[in-house]
């Protein structure tokens, strides 16, 4: 067995075509350190609906060069195979260590291949990428990010020629054609041919962004922005000079684009402490209203002054900015369909109905969300948010940022704020209490464990309010197709619980919905859906075992 693992590792080095990574795998195997290279080769890291996403390392089970080399080796059989010989791939990358390199890689990979392939000028943010390949006329597009995961990992997300990120079957059968590929040797890779794309695609899509506002809308919001060490400042810095507000005011320590991430230790904005020097900026700075992006920026997160929260800034859920940002488009006259996922807040649907407008719920991540006809709108609890399907077909954190920018003008000039616009969301439609349960795992059999318990065991009441009804979502719906996950509903709330596509995590999402007569009954309400959400958690805890 020993010796088979270092024949396998040896059999890896001898095709590895970076130089780093061959000298780290070559001191293990001096090392005999057969434990760490276990866990490089016990299996490969699987392709699917995110794409590959992992630790950077040597061998399988890492991200780099070789396994690269090889997904987009699949990526244009597959292509091949679906009659695209000699179409156009367009390729976008992040400022993450390896990220050029790997970017580079899939270039020459395509033009080997006899497809044609463009490179984004520069790091740029993921939504330029979604945006190049509709506007190029692109048969695919590749990403090369790990988004808000730690500074150790990369990833590979990959688009067809809708802009959309790839769905079942597509995934299975690039996967297929993955696992079909002959020794990298045999990969055509030559040194150049392919195109690297100027400053024109880039300005295309800060045109477009324009179109998301409202035609004399007030610009006047003041904000603090971070990057989170990612590719996010130039461009919305940009898109926002464009529009007219005021410059941002930038977190500077955070600005500019570093792998190291060193201030953070996760960039993401959800994660505790990741927005601790925005919040000191805008104690500085004063502004209406702090914007975050995470690292590709794809993801907008927004804080709003509330001097009732510790320090004076209170960041807003996914939810909340999900519901404001329908809310502001409603009152703009929007007209087509609304959609977001499952585990995001039922608020959409009611000021969808309560607007006349179509509403759709789908599958967790916009490549469903994005696949709505009629899309106008849609929107993710996990700070995503689509505000221009028609020129990117994804989440993205300028657009959004903009929007969340134009609203809180609106209301300034008002004299009011976004949480005020809340307060009136919640007397029109009910006060909805979201949070998240959410267990970061070494050992992925926790999840496992955990989502075995609680279909042999599932729970009759959490809270104290009755499960009225439960779901397998594993088997379909009849308006989903089947994915990991169970949902269940209580009087007056509802929780779905599914293993993360993208993290080691189990997540367990919950909102409560809580009535509410007048504006004086609003802090009453908040304290009992925080009451109802708190015992929610603990009792889905003890049930799942967690």
């Amino acid at each position: 067995m020993q010796h088979d693992l270092i024949a396998q590792a040896r059999t890896w080095l001898a095709e590895d075509p970076d130089p780093e990574t061959r000298a780290e795998l070559g001191a293990i195997i001096e090392a005999g350190d057969t434990q760490e290279l276990a866990a490089r080769f016990a299996g490969t890291l699987q392709f699917g609906t995110a794409g590959l996403r992992g630790e950077l390392g040597a061998g399988p089970m890492r991200m780099n060069r070789s396994v690269v080399i090889r997904a987009a080796a699949g990526l244009a059989a597959y292509l091949k195979a679906q009659g695209e010989e000699g179409g156009l791939v367009v390729i976008g990358y992040d400022a993450r260590y390896k990220s050029a390199d790997f970017a580079r890689d899939t270039a020459a990979v395509m033009t080997g291949a006899g497809l044609r392939a463009a490179v984004l000028p520069r790091p740029l943010p993921t939504p330029v990428l979604a945006y190049a390949i509709r506007h190029l006329g692109a048969v695919a597009g590749v990403e090369v990010t790990a988004s808000h995961n730690p500074p150790r990992d990369n990833g590979y997300k990959v688009y067809l020629g809708d802009g959309s990120q790839i769905v079942p079957p597509a995934d299975g059968e690039i996967a297929a054609a993955i696992a079909a590929v002959g020794p990298l040797a045999d990969v055509v890779r030559p040194e150049d041919g392919w195109q690297t794309l100027g400053e024109e695609v880039l300005e295309a899509y800060l045109a477009r962004t324009d179109a998301v506002l409202a035609a004399g809308s007030p610009r006047t919001a003041r904000t603090v922005y971070t990057a989170m060490h990612g590719v996010g400042t130039s461009v919305l810095t940009a898109a926002f000079a464009r529009a007219g507000f005021p410059e941002p005011a930038l977190v500077a320590e955070q600005a500019e684009p570093d792998p190291a991430f060193p201030t953070v230790a996760f960039p993401n904005p959800e994660e505790p402490g990741a927005m601790d020097l925005a919040f000191a900026t805008a104690r500085r700075a004063a502004p209406d209203l702090i914007i975050a992006n995470d690292p590709d920026a794809d993801r907008c997160a927004v804080a709003v002054p509330d001097t009732a929260t510790e320090g004076g800034w209170r960041m807003l859920r996914g939810d909340e900015v999900g519901a404001l940002l329908a809310a502001h488009l409603v009152e703009r006259g929007a007209t087509g369909v609304f959609a977001e996922s499952i585990v995001s807040s039922s608020l959409l649907g009611r000021i969808a109905e309560k607007a006349g407008l179509g509403y759709e719920e789908t599958l967790t991540g916009f490549k469903w969300i994005a696949r709505v006809d009629g899309l106008r709108y849609g929107y993710e609890e996990a700070l995503g948010y689509c505000v221009d399907p028609e020129g990117v077909r994804d989440k993205d954190g300028i657009t959004a940022a903009l929007l969340v920018a134009e609203l809180a003008s609106v209301l300034k000039e008002q004299g009011r704020t976004l949480l005020d616009l809340l307060d009136d969301l919640a007397l029109a439609h009910g006060l909805h209490a979201t949070d998240q349960l959410s267990v970061r795992v070494e050992d992925l059999s926790v999840i496992a464990d955990a989502m075995a318990r609680l279909r042999e065991q599932p729970p009759t009441a959490l809270a104290g309010l009755a499960v009225t009804s439960a779901e397998d979502l594993s088997r379909g719906t009849d308006r989903l197709p089947p994915t990991d996950g169970l949902r269940y509903h209580l009087e007056g709330a509802r929780v779905i619980v599914r293993p993360s596509g993208t993290e080691p995590k189990l997540k367990c999402y919950l909102e409560v919905v809580v009535p509410v007569a007048d504006a004086a009954g609003l802090p009453a309400a908040r304290a009992r859906g925080a009451e109802l959400l708190d015992g929610i958690k603990r009792d889905l805890a003890a049930a799942a075992g967690i």
